[in-house]
């Protein structure tokens, strides 16, 4: 299967390198505004982001991965296209322990040596990252971003496009609000709410976040 790879910066290589460790999967291009137009370059093909639509007019078999780390510049990219969830690749790392019963969302990308146990469901277009941990019965909704190392006890819900920074560890039975942020090497020990920012150990809100949202 053909695969553009949305967003061209950092967090693009290690998407892109899950794309190649998966048999069957072959990246024919990049799009990011950094490019005023369409070129070619070693065989692959470069060019900004609203020309999503047009390859999918062109091309056959094609489906897009969302390479985009920041939660906010995601949704807004996906909204701004309209395409379809089933125009969005899954991936995950073949080093990714993930149980059957899991369920995960279109677009969602799953770095290597993560793992995700028994009945979690991670919505749309989410991000966990590097030797994340998240068990049973979680929920996270779309557009969340869990960062390398981080760990999600049983039954937690983390809600839309909630960043847990990179070590951080959510305790059993809390729950995330919408667009908060948690800092790395937090120890979330309480619910915390939607448009802020959470540090410490444990940890307290220290701002709130609303007028970043979107």
């Amino acid at each position: 299967m053909k695969v553009i790879v949305i967003g061209h910066g950092g967090h693009s290589k290690v998407v892109s390198d899950i794309i190649r460790a998966t048999n069957g999967l072959q990246i024919i291009g990049y799009l990011d505004n950094k490019y005023e137009r369409i070129q070619v370059d070693n065989d692959l093909i470069f060019g900004p982001i609203d020309e999503a639509i047009q390859f999918l007019e062109e091309q056959k078999n094609i489906k897009f991965v969302m390479a985009i780390g920041e939660n906010r510049a995601r949704k807004q990219v996906v909204e701004r296209l309209g395409l379809s969830t089933k125009d969005y690749l899954t991936i995950a790392h073949p080093s990714a322990s993930i149980s059957p019963s899991a369920k995960i969302g279109y677009g969602t990308v799953v770095m290597p040596q993560t793992v995700i146990n028994a009945d979690v469901k991670v919505g749309n277009h989410c991000i966990i990252n590097s030797g994340s941990v998240v068990e049973h019965d979680s929920l996270l909704d779309d557009f969340v971003h869990l960062c390398p190392n981080s760990t999600i006890a049983g039954t937690v819900k983390i809600q839309e496009g909630a960043c847990v920074g990179s070590g951080a560890t959510i305790i059993p039975n809390r729950s995330i609000g919408e667009w908060t942020m948690i800092g790395a090497g937090a120890t979330v020990i309480d619910h915390l709410p939607g448009y802020s920012l959470a540090v410490g150990t444990p940890a307290k809100v220290k701002m709130n976040n609303k007028v970043n949202a979107r």
